[in-house]
């Protein structure tokens, strides 16, 4: 095999050669592609078709970017100064405390950036290809130079190609060239100093089909591409930088100014009222770490992570972070109707052909079942339904899709509602492949959105022409014809309104109408172009097919109403039929379905528009580009749209969108790599599940806010006021570092893996432009600090007074803090509400909190250590407890109980 793409630059220039002779020099079959054996060869030779990105940070820099952070400068001065006063004890725990922060939160980034990137690996590509002769879909891992690659319109190329042909084949290289008009593809050889830009009969790795259809041999593959060397522009860099987590570092930045300021008074007035310095050194810096939530940048991170494992989970993949917190606070869900809210599993159940009516029994894509004519089986062989056999005919053969049986089931392999076709043809006695030998396909028009139609031509050797048939909308069909066929088989004027009569009827029940025509052109045609089916086409029939709603579906709609969530369908279908399944999902709203067609919604400007957006529940015979103005006009309205989409021309809407949801299944490409998310199962219901997770990320992260910054108000308020009145600290540095970067992890983040409330779902979507600290939270934190303060000072001068014994009273105050702490905790988590629900009498499940119990648990044996172990009495100058002083500590959590409740009241937890 010629030089091809070894690593580097490919030293054959493959656009200048003919297309067959570029096949030819990497020993390729157009045709039959290459046979698995040599394709072995290959990828042992070349690897597989993936870029292999810059390494990332080595583990050691990562560990060392742990203590970029300003507050650990702070600490890591303090023990410095420290240590230069002799105080090496003190200077060792505050480093190592540093130390243990930094390993934390190494560890956790670590398992929450390789969660995601895990992620966004399993969202793979696929490609078309020949291979053995045969077509199939392989990850576009697997390919390697010389396999022969099949494209058409929503397709990523996966590989770079030399085209040997197109039909149509337009592909937007903006990614490779910055070209933001797709390119017109050709398959002639072009001179060798032709720009990248100009090689209209090269295809590259990473841009997209728009439109039409090609087919080329793979010439490089990897980092060999053209892409590939560019590839550092194109890395999708793994981030768990979102809105709330820039808002979290925002808010730190400015609470460490203030903090700060008010360290340097302490500091300052100390010194003036004649302390010395070393003591107001230390209340400085015990003021400066109690103020700080040090834990919570690692609970935002673990909780990010935690909520995209249980989307996927759920089957929702994650592709952008922030749409984790956005979907918590989504107005509006704008669906696809076939496929995302119905089974996708197309029954035809009624066919209207020459004037007459059939009803079609049996289930999904089992041939099983018979067609009915005044409720008597036909049979095509003895009986005469001339216009039946050619409606029948037309959608066996104009068709991309076949069926297959696996495991007694029978599947589509391709698109439902071809499957559907096929169905009730295998009903009627024939079989796909049979008419495919005796009447072959010579060529296609594949189906586009923007013209809502597919076409095939046919020979036969029984006949002296040849024949196309044409499927597709009823709008797109009819007025491209000026005959029909009668019951007789004989052709008579088109009857324009009879069929719109029958469409309706058929729409009425809820089914899908597709339309179907033929036309005879001569025998020597060996292609067809959208201009030879503008006219002169034979109106065949219509066949209405019905893909019901998904059971859980209904539920899903349910559960969004209760949350305050609108779901609107936007769908290409009829209207009439887009009604019948809105009702049955329950998508009334104030007792009907509203519903807008396309063709109006383009009369309608823009102040029109957002009012009818907003009343509409269902959106029927939409064109792709008009769910651009639909998002707009919603968010316009102050809506936060999530909008699924699955074609080319859906990617524009799914940028617009708050939150963009592809189809991990049905959808194109282009559409993936415009969304913020992927259903992998194309079920709305996962659209739901996700917005539950999403709501419940946020819940848990205002847990965590609300349990971790009340500590800090009563720590900070003690050491201040103890510092500006000259009284001895309650609470050391040492101390504090102990509470915030120890006793806090261990205790907040089980806060992360708290499961769903059970009204999560029954609030209405939270404002994306709330503050971080919102009024009632305010009020929730001050009130706790106080108690906190109260609990801390009291205790101290309580056991300092009543024993002398300083380190005592400090070891004591701080036990009662973390006793509070552990009732406030249990108030504010789902075991905590379990179990007070139990003791109420009431139904409860306590198995979800395990990790919760696990942390208290930890939370204990740490505290224990703390006062017991005599290594913590020398590190932090802590005092060991007998059984008395344990129940004293305990004491004072017990006011924690009404002081929850009370906060509970003002700003509830779920």
């Amino acid at each position: 095999m010629s030089a091809t793409a070894t690593g580097g630059r490919q030293a054959l220039q493959y656009h200048t050669l003919p297309a067959q002779e570029a096949a030819k020099t990497l020993n390729s079959d157009p045709e039959k592609g290459l046979t698995s054996a040599e394709v072995n060869k290959r990828i042992e030779k070349f690897g597989r078709n993936e870029l292999k990105g810059k390494p990332g940070k080595p583990a050691w820099l990562r560990f060392l970017l742990q203590f970029n952070q300003a507050l650990l400068y702070i600490l890591l001065v303090a023990g410095l100064i420290k240590a230069l006063l002799g105080q090496w004890t003190n200077a060792a725990v505050i480093w190592g405390v540093t130390l243990i922060n930094a390993i934390i939160g190494f560890v956790q980034e670590s398992k929450a950036e390789g969660a995601i990137a895990a992620l966004a690996q399993a969202v793979t590509t696929e490609a078309t290809v020949i291979r053995n002769g045969q077509k199939s879909r392989i990850p576009s891992q697997e390919l390697v130079p010389g396999d022969v690659v099949l494209l058409t319109s929503g397709d990523k190329v996966p590989a770079d190609l030399r085209l040997f042909n197109t039909r149509n084949l337009q592909v937007d290289e903006s990614a490779l060239t910055g070209e933001s008009v797709p390119v017109e593809k050709a398959t002639i050889p072009l001179e060798a100093d032709t720009p990248l830009a100009e090689r209209i009969n090269m295809a590259y790795a990473g841009s997209f089909v728009t439109f039409g259809q090609g087919s080329g041999v793979v010439v490089t593959t990897a980092n060999a591409t053209e892409m590939g060397r560019i590839s550092q522009s194109l890395e999708r860099q793994t981030s768990l930088s979102t809105p709330l987590t820039r808002k979290f570092d925002k808010f730190s930045h400015q609470l460490l100014y203030i903090i700060l300021g008010l360290a340097a008074m302490t500091f300052a007035v100390g010194l003036g009222q004649g302390q010395s310095w070393p003591a107001m050194f230390e209340a400085a810096v015990a003021l400066a770490v109690s103020a700080i939530p040090e834990g919570l940048p690692a609970v935002v991170t673990v909780t990010m992570a935690i909520g995209v494992d249980r989307m996927a989970r759920r089957h929702a993949i994650i592709r952008k972070l922030p749409a984790v917190e956005t979907l918590g606070g989504a107005t509006v869900i704008c669906s696809d109707k076939t496929g995302t809210l119905t089974e996708n599993q197309m029954t035809v159940q009624a066919i209207y052909t020459g004037g007459q009516n059939f009803s079609v029994s049996g289930t999904g894509y089992n041939p099983e079942g018979e067609i009915l004519f005044d409720q008597q089986p036909v049979d095509l062989e003895t009986g005469n339904f001339p216009s039946l056999k050619a409606c029948l005919m037309a959608g066996l053969l104009c068709t991309d899709s076949h069926l297959e049986q696996k495991n007694g089931n029978w599947l589509v392999v391709g698109d439902p509602t071809e499957g559907a076709l096929i169905a009730v043809a295998n009903k009627a006695g024939w079989n796909q492949s049979q008419m495919a030998e005796l009447i072959p396909r010579i060529d296609g028009i594949p189906f586009e959105s923007q013209f809502q139609y597919m076409a095939t031509l046919h020979d036969s050797h029984e006949s002296d022409a040849r024949t196309i048939y044409v499927k597709g909308s009823v709008e797109a069909i009819l007025g491209r014809c000026q005959q029909m066929l009668n019951a007789d088989g004989q052709p008579e004027p088109i009857n324009r309104e009879l069929i719109a009569q029958q469409v309706e009827f058929l729409a009425e029940q809820g089914l899908r109408v597709l339309a179907f025509a033929k036309k005879a052109v001569a025998k020597n045609q060996n292609s067809i172009e959208h201009e030879d089916i503008e006219h002169d086409l034979m109106f065949l029939g219509l066949q209405g097919m019905i893909d019901p709603p998904r059971p859980e579906v209904i539920a899903a709609v349910r559960a969004c109403k209760t949350a305050g969530i609108q779901v609107k369908m936007i769908t290409g279908d009829h209207i009439t039929t887009a009604k019948a399944i809105a009702e049955q999902i329950g998508l009334e709203r104030d007792g009907k379905v509203q519903a807008f067609e396309g063709r109006r919604l383009t009369t309608m400007d823009d102040a029109e528009l957002a009012q009818a957006v907003e009343s509409g529940v269902v959106f029927a015979r939409v064109a792709p580009e008009q769910k651009l103005r639909l998002v707009e006009a919603l968010q316009s309205k102050g809506e936060i749209v999530a909008m699924t989409g699955d074609g080319v021309n859906d990617a524009p809407a799914l940028k617009q969108a708050d939150i963009g949801i592809a189809m991990g299944g049905m959808g194109t490409d282009v559409a993936r790599e415009a969304s913020d998310m992927l259903l992998t199962d194309d079920n709305f219901a996962s659209i739901e599940a996700a917005v539950e997770e999403g709501r419940t990320v946020y819940q848990n992260l205002r847990k965590a806010i609300a349990f971790i910054l009340p500590v800090n108000g009563g720590e900070s308020m003690t050491i201040l006021i103890s510092a500006l009145f000259a009284r001895d600290l309650p609470i050391l540095s040492l101390q504090v570092l102990w509470l915030n970067m120890v006793n806090s992890v261990t205790m907040t983040v089980p806060l992360a893996f708290e499961p769903k409330s059970d009204r999560v779902m029954r609030q209405m979507p939270r404002n994306p432009k709330e503050p971080l600290l919102s009024g009632t939270l305010f009020q929730r934190i001050a009130v706790v600090s106080i108690f906190n303060w109260i609990l801390i000072f009291g205790m101290f001068e309580w056991i300092r007074r009543d024993t002398g014994n300083i380190d005592l009273a400090r070891t004591m105050a701080i036990q009662a803090l973390v006793a509070g702490r552990i009732v406030y905790l249990l108030s504010i988590s789902h075991l905590g509400n379990s179990i007070f629900r139990k003791l109420r009498g009431k139904s409860a499940s306590i198995s979800d909190g395990k990790a919760m119990a696990l942390g208290i648990l930890c939370t204990v044996i740490l505290q224990i250590l703390f006062s017991q172990w005599g290594v913590m009495n020398t590190l932090f100058r802590t005092a060991p407890l007998d059984l008395n002083q344990w129940l004293i500590c305990l004491i004072p959590a017990l006011p924690m109980l009404p002081v929850a409740w009370f906060v509970n009241r003002i700003d509830p937890a779920e």
